[in-house]
């Protein structure tokens, strides 16, 4: 089974919209979805306006209603395959958490940016000399060390572009620009999923 963890400040805009998202588009692969907050206040309901944004994305109306937000700590992280970050603070504070996130962890906008140049080609090359080839998360492990090998090689963008903008307490355009910048990179993350499931 592939871990992916979604992470954001209060787990009831960003992260859960992730993890909806991608638990739906991933649903016929051995992948487990979940996600969390760094300042989440556990029990706590996803936004009126999440709620509205995943349904018109045709996310199922009880799967949003069954999401409860919780607190990030290390044994939420647990070992999870990727941290998926929703901005470099909450990639900084993973990698603060537990070291051994420092090359699965990136923001979804900053995945997607790395993977752009990379073929699939060369994707499956690394995961054909994982530790064991056998195992999905050992090949997406692989992967994600070449998607990590980028970083300080690739020319990167205004600092900001590789967050998605918190769209909490904050107008509705925000919070459609919010879903726009993350929908517009989840398809990294299902590209490397589906590769790593494909040998």
């Amino acid at each position: 089974m592939l871990n992916i963890i979604a992470v954001c400040t209060g787990n009831i805009c960003r992260s859960p919209l992730a993890e909806i998202l991608l638990e739906s588009h991933l649903a016929d692969l051995d992948v487990c979805l979940s996600s969390a907050g760094t300042r989440a206040r556990d029990g706590m309901e996803v936004t009126r306006e999440t709620a509205g944004i995943a349904l018109s994305l045709g996310a199922p109306k009880a799967r949003i209603e069954r999401h409860r937000a919780r607190f990030l700590t290390k044994d939420v992280l647990g070992s999870a395959d990727l941290g998926l970050a929703l901005s470099r603070e909450h990639r900084r504070q993973i990698v603060e958490m537990d070291p051994t996130f420092m090359r699965k962890t990136f923001t979804v906008r900053e995945l997607a940016r790395l993977l752009d140049d990379i073929s699939n080609e060369e994707l499956l090359g690394a995961a054909a000399s994982a530790a064991d080839t056998s195992a999905p998360n050992s090949r997406f492990s692989a992967m994600l060390r070449v998607v990590a090998s980028r970083r300080g090689t690739v020319i990167p963008p205004a600092a900001e572009d590789d967050d998605v903008i918190d769209p909490y307490r904050r107008s509705p355009r925000t919070y459609e620009l919010s879903a726009a910048q993350l929908t517009a990179a989840l398809p990294a993350v299902e590209r490397l999923a589906r590769l790593a499931f494909a040998m």
